[in-house]
């Protein structure tokens, strides 16, 4: 399994990891996952594309999974999985729909 990430989680990734330092361990056990073949995560139909949100507990953060990091991804073919985006939800809400289909159509 293939795992790429988008230039715009690229950025992201590294704008949080200055405020949460544990950032990094707290997302490893998604890319593992998703490294194995599993798609967790709910799953978001946006105009022909399947993408998943899974939520990410924050370990700097005392609020769980709800006050965590959410992760969207991709699935470009069934051995290619790209991360579209992360956001910590005490930050943002929703990503709207017409800014992931940009993100994906960036990186096809």
């Amino acid at each position: 399994m293939i795992v790429r990430y988008s230039d715009a989680f690229k950025r992201q990734l590294k704008r949080l990891s200055r405020r949460y330092r544990r950032i990094r361990s707290d997302v490893q056990p998604l890319l593992d996952q998703l490294c194995d073949g599993a798609t967790p995560g709910d799953r978001i139909q946006v105009r022909g594309h399947v993408l998943y949100k899974v939520r990410v507990k924050n370990s700097d953060a005392t609020r769980g999974k709800s006050g965590g990091y959410r992760i969207i991804y991709y699935l470009q073919t069934e051995s290619e999985r790209l991360l579209v985006a992360i956001y910590s939800k005490s930050d943002q809400g929703d990503i709207p729909h017409e800014i992931l289909l940009e993100i994906i159509e960036q990186d096809d």
